[in-house]
């Protein structure tokens, strides 16, 4: 769909960018509302009497760990939710099923039992699954393919993301931290509902947008992709069933472990997968290798931005001074700094990038700055995890500091990653490439959950200088491959 010269717009963009824009809203509402409470939750005593009663009383590094993983799965199962998409029900049914099942498990974690927290978790990551990729698959098929607005589209398209995600730490948090944590967890789900009631309204502006199954799978494909779900079932069945009765079960340490190898292990057989599919031509596998520098630039990057919620959550539990006057601010509310600023800088961003055009930086070169941004803002928090040594509360300026950074760095990789990754898709794999963007993040969110475990060996400091200056060397050597990307992307920038 490409949009006519006299048709409205919608801040210069296809009107209908409106509706996705305020699903995504949504969906994030309830995703980062509930992100914000749930290491707070996980770390809080069990024995609370006061509001918001008690948590599950994990460790820091455990509760790190158990984040990680859990956001790890909420971008490994778009895998799954790609496929379905693709091949058997379309995106936009994709996205309305997968939003009732997120409401259905923000409601579930509202009841006071731990069983219930948990099946909750893994509902709403299954939701997440089939809704995220198939919204901003969405947002693609919007532009012809060499429509220079695209990339200022989903840099508006991030913007409403972000808006989602100022506004659910500053009242799911509250609530959640202040009154009760459950009643947290199902405001989250009041707002997936109201992002399916717009999405809904919205059906005729979109048009014919994300209705067809783009490459619909024949009966025997069904069948055994069937048969590899049941298969996978009953094999997490039988390992845990084997070691309940030969080891006592597993603990949380050794599930974050294990479920990392597996996650890791995927993205192996999925790009391997991808080099495999028929009907490729030498430019789709060349521009394929591209993408697997960038997934693997991708990777890095969240393995360090995404410890905000958890590692730089924790440490402004614990070592940060949060009173301003006679005012104690939740500490929830600190998730809310990153989306005001991309909300500020996300617009300034946008018109860079539309009025450059094609003399902007390259999607590589942009990914090369955000490490190197990324790395600069984990020793922006030496000073202060030094004074967290020396048992000394540090001024919440530092944690500021180190998510203007960040933003800048988000700014640069995943609105263009979201971006590239529509441009270089082979054709009719559009979902599933977004889906393998998307395994990035669940790649990287699950091996920083257990590199957060240095901080028990190196202590706060040592960590922030190993992460830091880890990763402003691998983006040089990323630096020095932008080169040979640019010739493999075949004209896509």
């Amino acid at each position: 769909m490409s949009l006519p010269a006299d048709e409205k717009t919608f801040m210069g963009q296809p009107r209908a960018l409106a509706t996705l824009f305020f699903t995504e809203m949504w969906e994030r509402f309830s995703y980062y509302g509930m992100r914000a409470i749930l290491v707070l939750y996980l770390i809080a005593p069990p024995d609370g009497a006061t509001p918001p009663g008690g948590g599950l009383g994990f460790s820091a590094t455990d509760a790190a760990a158990i984040y990680g993983t859990y956001a790890s799965l909420i971008y490994l199962l778009p895998l799954a939710g790609g496929w379905v998409s693709d091949r058997i029900i379309g995106p936009r049914r994709s996205t309305l099923i997968g939003g009732i099942v997120i409401a259905t498990g923000h409601f579930i974690m509202a009841v006071p039992a731990q069983a219930a927290f948990w099946v909750g978790l893994l509902v709403i990551a299954v939701g997440t699954g089939l809704l995220k990729p198939c919204v901003s698959a969405m947002v693609g098929d919007l532009y012809a393919p060499d429509d220079t607005r695209r990339d200022g589209g989903f840099s508006i398209f991030y913007m409403g993301i972000n808006l989602g995600a100022l506004l659910a730490p500053l009242i799911v948090g509250y609530v959640g931290e202040e009154i009760n944590w459950h009643l947290g967890f199902a405001l989250a789900g009041v707002g997936m509902l109201i992002g399916l009631a717009q999405y809904v309204a919205g059906f005729k502006g979109l048009g014919t947008v994300g209705v067809a199954v783009p490459n619909p799978a024949t009966r025997s494909e069904k069948g055994r992709a069937l048969v590899w779900v049941l298969i996978a079932l009953a094999a997490v069945a039988a390992v845990l069933v084997v070691n309940e009765l030969l080891f006592g079960g597993f603990d949380i340490t050794d599930i974050t472990v294990i479920f990392t190898i597996v996650v890791v292990g995927i993205a192996v057989v999925y790009f391997i997968r991808l080099f495999r599919q028929p009907n490729l031509t030498g430019v789709d596998k060349e521009r394929l290798r591209a993408f697997l520098y960038l997934f693997l630039a991708a990777v890095l990057f969240w393995a360090i931005y995404d410890q905000s919620g958890s590692t730089l959550n924790e440490f402004a539990s614990k070592y940060t001074d949060l009173e301003f006057g006679s005012t104690t601010i939740p500490i929830s509310w600190l998730q809310s700094i990153n989306p005001i600023f991309i909300i500020i800088f996300a617009p300034i961003f946008a018109t860079i990038w539309t009025k450059l055009a094609d003399r902007a930086p390259s999607t590589p070169a942009k990914f090369a700055m955000a490490l190197f941004g990324v790395g600069i803002s984990f020793l922006i928090m030496i000073p202060p995890a030094l004074q967290a040594e020396n048992a000394q509360e540090s001024a919440v300026w530092w944690l500021v500091a180190v998510y203007l950074v960040q933003t800048w760095s988000e700014l640069l990789l995943s609105p263009n990653g979201l971006s590239v990754t529509t441009k270089l898709a082979p054709a009719g794999l559009l979902s599933q490439m977004l889906a393998v963007w998307f395994l990035a993040t669940a790649v990287g969110d699950s091996v920083g959950g257990q590199i957060v475990r240095l901080i028990d060996v190196v202590g706060w400091a040592g960590y922030f200088v190993i992460c830091g200056i880890g990763t402003i060397i691998l983006a040089g050597l990323f630096l020095l491959v932008v080169p040979k990307l640019k010739r493999l992307m075949d004209g896509v920038r």
